[in-house]
C-alpha cells in the first residue's frame, strides 16, 4: 500500500517554468547549475533537490545526511532500523524509539484514524505477501490474505509517548512507514533549506514534490499533474502553488499483471487487495508534506465522493481527484488556480 511513488514511475511531474527572455533581471540564477542541484537514492526512490539561490555544497551535505538519518529510522529494509526492531517485537514488549520515528508513528495513527483505517500504518504485513514492485509480485492466497488482515489494527499500535517507546500488540503486526516517511523527510529538508536562507528551491523525494517559496521572478511555481494514462511527463493540468507540498498517489505508480488482470499497489486494509473505485489518482496540496502523503493514499482508498468530504472538512489541505472516465475534480480552494491544458479531461465544477 505505502511504498509509493518511486521515482522510475512517479506520478507527478514537475512542471516549472522559468521564462528567461521576460525576466526583467536575468542572473546566474536564472538558469541551474551542477552545484545548485543534487541528486540522491534514499527512503527506497530517487531524490532531487534543486536550489534557484545560490546555495554551498554544505547545505546539501546537511539536506541529505537528514534524509539518510530518517531512512536509517524508519525503513522497512534496513535490518537495525527502529522499525524493523518494533515489528520484531510485535506482542512482546515497548520498544523506545527516537523522536522523529515516535513523531512520524504518531502521525500515521492520527490519519489512520481520521480515513476511519483506509489509510492505516499496520498494513505491513499484507503488502509483505503482495511484493508489488519486485520480481516476485503475485495474487497472494486467500487464506494468507485474511491470515495478514486480522493483524491490520492501528488500534494496536500502542504508544507511551512519556517515554518515547512503541509496541504493537500483537505477535505478527508489521508497522511500514512507507506511505508517510518520505513527506516528513520532505519536510526536514525544506526546514534545513529555509535555515540556510534558502528561498526558492524544489525538493523531490520520488514524488514527494515541496515547492519551497517561489520562483526567483517573484512568480509562483507552476506544476503540472501527471496524466495517469499516458508516460510521465505527460500533464493534464497545472497549479500554481507557493511554499506547498504536491503528493499524487495513483493506480499506474506500480503495478503487475496476472492471468490477464492488473493489480496496482494502494493494497486496501479491509479486502486486502488493490483498492477498487473509480479513481485514476488523487494530488494532494498542503503546506506540509508529511500531512499530503498520507492524505494521498486516504483520500484516494476513500473514493471520491468520502474522500472530497474529507478533503473539505480539514483547513489547508486542497486535492484534485481525478477518474478512470478522465474527469477531475477539485476541491473548493483550488478552483482560480488549477487549470485543463489537456482536453482529453473535463473540469467537473
Amino acid at each position: 500500500m505505502y511504498h509509493k511513488k518511486n521515482c522510475l514511475l512517479i506520478i507527478l511531474f514537475v512542471f516549472i517554468v522559468f521564462n528567461i527572455a521576460a525576466c526583467s533581471n536575468t542572473s546566474d540564477n536564472d538558469e541551474l547549475t551542477e552545484t545548485q542541484s543534487k541528486n540522491a537514492f534514499a527512503l527506497g526512490t530517487e531524490i532531487n533537490i534543486k536550489i534557484y539561490d545560490n546555495p554551498s555544497e554544505d547545505i546539501f551535505k546537511k539536506a541529505l545526511e537528514r534524509v539518510y538519518e530518517i531512512e536509517k529510522k524508519m525503513s522497512i529494509n534496513m535490518p537495525k532500523s527502529e522499525i524493523i526492531n518494533i515489528n520484531q517485537n510485535a506482542g512482546k514488549e515497548y520498544i523506545p524509539v527516537s523522536d522523529d520515528t515516535f513523531k512520524v508513528i504518531q502521525r500515521g495513527k492520527y490519519y489512520s484514524e481520521l480515513s476511519s483505517g483506509h489509510f492505516d500504518i499496520s498494513i505491513g504485513s499484507l503488502v509483505k505477501i503482495w511484493n508489488i514492485g519486485t520480481e516476485n509480485a503475485e495474487v497472494p492466497d486467500k487464506i494468507d490474505i485474511q491470515d495478514r488482515l486480522n493483524l491490520i489494527d492501528y488500534n494496536s499500535i500502542l504508544l507511551d509517548e512519556k517515554n518515547k517507546s512503541v509496541m504493537l500488540k500483537n505477535d505478527g503486526m508489521v508497522i511500514d512507514l512507507g506511505g508517510i516517511a518520505k513527506g516528513y523527510a520532505a519536510d526536514e529538508v525544506s526546514k534545513i533549506l529555509k535555515e540556510n536562507d534558502v528561498n526558492h528551491a524544489i525538493i523531490n523525494l520520488g514524488g514527494n514534490v515541496f515547492a519551497l517559496g517561489n520562483k526567483i521572478d517573484g512568480t509562483p511555481w507552476r506544476i503540472g499533474i501527471q496524466d495517469p494514462f499516458n508516460p510521465r511527463g505527460s500533464f493534464i493540468g497545472v497549479i500554481e502553488v507557493e511554499d506547498k507540498a504536491i503528493v499524487t498517489s495513483g493506480i499506474y505508480e506500480r503495478f503487475f499483471e496476472q492471468d490477464g488482470k492488473r493489480y496496482h499497489h494502494i493494497l486496501s486494509p479491509f479486502t486486502g487487495y488493490p483498492v477498487d473505485n473509480n479513481l485514476a489518482s488523487v494530488s494532494i496540496i498542503s503546506g506540509n508534506s508529511m500531512d499530503a502523503d498520507a492524505l494521498s493514499t486516504s483520500l484516494f482508498s476513500l473514493g471520491l465522493k468520502d474522500g472530497l468530504d474529507l478533503c473539505e472538512s480539514l483547513n489547508n489541505i486542497e486535492a484534485i481527484f481525478i477518474t478512470k472516465d478522465k474527469e477531475v475534480y477539485t476541491s473548493s480552494g483550488l478552483k482560480d488556480n488549477f487549470s485543463i491544458e489537456n482536453n482529453e479531461f473535463k473540469l467537473i465544477k
